[in-house]
Order: structure tokens, then C-alpha cells, then sequence
């Protein structure tokens, strides 16, 4: 059983317990609230999609060909408002999201490119599952190579985004990414992942570019 229906049955049980205490008190407001019900159990007892529905259809709608850009950008910010949530970010994996985001990297709109280093941003913030799979893809170059060279500011400052978030306490990544940033950027040839204060400096120094 997954977690999702887990909760739910959790939360009919205890309802179910104190059905008739309920009656008793229809004239009080009700205060007390389920405690442990996840929004994507609250969908299913209510019949509605699931975050993974949603995350789904976001991306539906921002790979069609013949959607508008602003459909598509309505659907990355909505996205990328799921994956804020850490299991949807993990999800991104089984649901099979990662490809298809990170060919929008390679958009030739800049609003596009913006949006998908936006969500991988989010995703891998102090994600160290989702870190790693970045790694994995080879999402870390590409975001660093985006951080230094897309011509579109707002585009490439959402790239740095994306690599600050994914080079943060994980070594392997900020490995990597010394392979592609420039040293006059990066200055020593080892950076620890843990140093924030000298992350902050590179990562302001590519903004600044």
C-alpha cells in the first residue's frame, strides 16, 4: 500500500472512531483537522488527480507542439510548484519527468530554458536523491554549461540556480561541475561541497558574468 492510500485509510479509521461523538456536536465548529492526510489522499477520497496526475499532465501540456507558450509556461510554474514538494521531486524519476525536462534546456525559446533550469533548481534543493540522478544524466554539465554561456540573462541566471542547488553538500556533483565552470570563476581546482561562503562567491561570479 502506498503511502498516499496509507494515510487515507488512517484518516477514514480515526473519522470512522468518532463518527457518532461528531453528530453530538453538530452545533460546535469544527476545529479539529486531520493531521497526517497528504493533499494527494485528500484527491483520492475527493475523486480527484493525484500529484503525479498533475506533474503528468503539466508536462502534457509543456511538450505539445501545438500548445502556446503561455499554456506551457502556466504548466512549468505549475510543475515546478509540485516538485517543491520533496516525494514529488523523487517521483520525477519512476515517473519518467527528468528526460523530458531536460530537453528543455536545449529550448530555443528562452522562456522555455528559463522555466525547465527553474524546476531542475528546485528539484534537486537539498535533495541528495535527486542529486544524484541529475548527476547521473549528465544534468550537471548541462546546467553548468547553460550557467556560462546561455545568451539570455534571465535564462542563464536560473541556470546558476540549477547548478548551485545541485552542487551543494554533494562532492560529486561540485566534481563535475569544476570540469566545465571557468577557472577564473571557480579559482582553485578543488571546491568542498560543504563550503558555502566559497560556493556563494562562484555562483555570484557567474551571475555577474
Amino acid at each position: 500500500m502506498d503511502k498516499g492510500m496509507s494515510n487515507l485509510l488512517q484518516w477514514s479509521i480515526e473519522n470512522s472512531a468518532n463518527a457518532q461523538a461528531q453528530q453530538q456536536q453538530q452545533s460546535q465548529p469544527q476545529t479539529r483537522e486531520p493531521s497526517n492526510l497528504s493533499q494527494d489522499a485528500l484527491r483520492a477520497l475527493m475523486g480527484g488527480p493525484s500529484d503525479a496526475d498533475l506533474m503528468k499532465e503539466s508536462m502534457t501540456v509543456i511538450l505539445h507542439p501545438e500548445a502556446e507558450l503561455s499554456a506551457k509556461l502556466v504548466a512549468f510554474d505549475n510543475f515546478e510548484q509540485l516538485i517543491e514538494q520533496l516525494d514529488n521531486a523523487n517521483n520525477m524519476e519512476p515517473l519518467g519527468l527528468w528526460q523530458p525536462l531536460m530537453s528543455q534546456l536545449d529550448s530555443t525559446t528562452p522562456e522555455m530554458r528559463k522555466m525547465a533550469a527553474w524546476c531542475v533548481g528546485t528539484a534537486v534543493q537539498n535533495n541528495e536523491k535527486c542529486q544524484q540522478h541529475l548527476l547521473k544524466i549528465g544534468g550537471v554539465t548541462k546546467v553548468a554549461e547553460l550557467a556560462v554561456s546561455d545568451t539570455d540573462g534571465a535564462a542563464r541566471r536560473k541556470a546558476v540556480y540549477a547548478l548551485s542547488s545541485s552542487v551543494r553538500n554533494f562532492q560529486p556533483a561540485m566534481n563535475e561541475a569544476m570540469k566545465t565552470l571557468p577557472k577564473n570563476v571557480t579559482g582553485p581546482d578543488h571546491v568542498n561541497a560543504t563550503d558555502m561562503d566559497v560556493i556563494d562567491a562562484i555562483m555570484s561570479k557567474l551571475r555577474e558574468e
